[in-house]
């Protein structure tokens, strides 16, 4: 089952750059292995990661089947007011998983 680990700091300085890490757990198959009797192994991989905050999309990454299991994506971003980030993972087979943090700004 899936789950996301999102480390948001609880509080910044406006102006201040801050790290965001985020990790989802997902097997990440990447379409091109084989069974023992020769069958293809389905692709089944995360194909987008986007966060958005207080509405607006900051950061959005495109993934491809090289990307390994569990994938950890960090990225930075300025915050100048409170608010709420939203994470958003879609993938291959309907898969959809959404995560929320929020931050205060001093």
């Amino acid at each position: 089952m899936p789950s996301a680990l999102i480390n948001v700091p609880a509080k910044a300085k406006r102006g201040s750059v801050i790290e965001i890490k985020t990790l989802m757990s997902h097997i990440m198959e990447t379409g091109y292995r084989h069974t023992a009797s020769g069958d293809a192994v389905p692709r089944d991989i995360i194909t987008s990661f986007t966060c958005r905050f207080n509405g607006t999309e900051i950061f959005r990454a495109d993934l491809y089947p090289a990307i390994a299991a569990n994938p950890f994506i960090t990225f930075f971003t300025t915050v100048n007011e409170s608010g709420k980030f939203e994470f958003e993972w879609i993938g291959d087979k309907g898969f959809s998983e959404t995560a929320q943090a929020s931050i205060t700004v001093e």
